[in-house]
């Protein structure tokens, strides 16, 4: 199984690991996109106010255009280190035992912005940006991310569990992937979809999934180790599920 995750808007500091390398990431059919996509960031990042703009950010976060300005060099780490935030936090990898880790690392993947898609221990940089931002140049990402990206899902083998944000979500479909909406249940039963918990929840499933000690290669399955978890998982159609809370 694949479990896809959303990136996070924050990314750690440094980084033990060698320079970005784009040749040594999984998913080498996307190296071109990638290669143009950091090209105009390192280029965009010459001009400060023009980043802010075009990244959405206010002055006092122009540590983050400088971050781009230095993708070729800065230190790298693995994906599930470099992001940052309430899910990842409830995901925990620092907290995993070695072979819980092992296994995460084939289960696990990032989707993101400026890569398309990486795997759990691919290395990549600190950078800035989001799937709603339009790179002078370069254009919507969506227009520019679809034609790549959307074979490269397609040809995932086994189970996608996709619990990508709606922007990210935008990049690019998976066909037959199934997704995870969170919810509350109401006395009398009617659900109400969670947001501002939605993403710790996911954190914490995603993590039950990855760490199973057998992978969870269906739908059966997965309900199954979130149940294990003390998570309460649904089917709710033939490649939706709900978690409830």
């Amino acid at each position: 199984m694949l479990v896809l995750l959303p990136p996070s808007e924050t990314k750690a500091e440094g980084g033990s690991g060698p320079s970005l390398d784009l040749t040594a990431l999984s998913f080498p059919e996307l190296e071109p996109v990638r290669a143009k996509l950091l090209a105009a960031l390192v280029d965009l990042a010459q001009d400060v106010p023009a980043s802010l703009a075009a990244l959405g950010l206010s002055e006092r976060q122009s540590a983050e255009v400088t971050r781009n300005a230095e993708l070729h060099s800065s230190p790298t780490m693995p994906s599930l280190s470099r992001y940052t935030g309430v899910l990842y936090d409830a995901l925990d990898v620092p907290g995993m035992k070695p072979a819980e880790r092992r296994r995460a690392s084939g289960r696990l993947a990032v989707a993101s912005a400026l890569f398309g898609l990486v795997r759990a221990d691919d290395h990549v940089p600190a950078y800035r940006l989001s799937a709603s931002s339009s790179v002078p140049g370069v254009g919507p990402l969506g227009a520019l991310w679809r034609p790549a990206l959307e074979p490269v899902l397609a040809g995932l083998d086994g189970l996608v569990v996709d619990m990508r944000s709606g922007p990210y979500a935008g990049l690019a479909k998976i066909p037959g992937a199934i997704t995870v909406k969170v919810v509350s249940e109401e006395k009398g039963g009617r659900r109400l979809a969670v947001t501002h918990f939605n993403k710790a929840h996911k954190g914490k499933l995603a993590r039950a999934l990855a760490c199973a000690p057998s992978e969870p290669d269906s739908v059966r399955k997965m309900i199954a180790v979130a149940a294990k978890a003390d998570l309460r998982l649904e089917q709710t159609g033939p490649t939706a599920l709900e978690l409830v809370i």
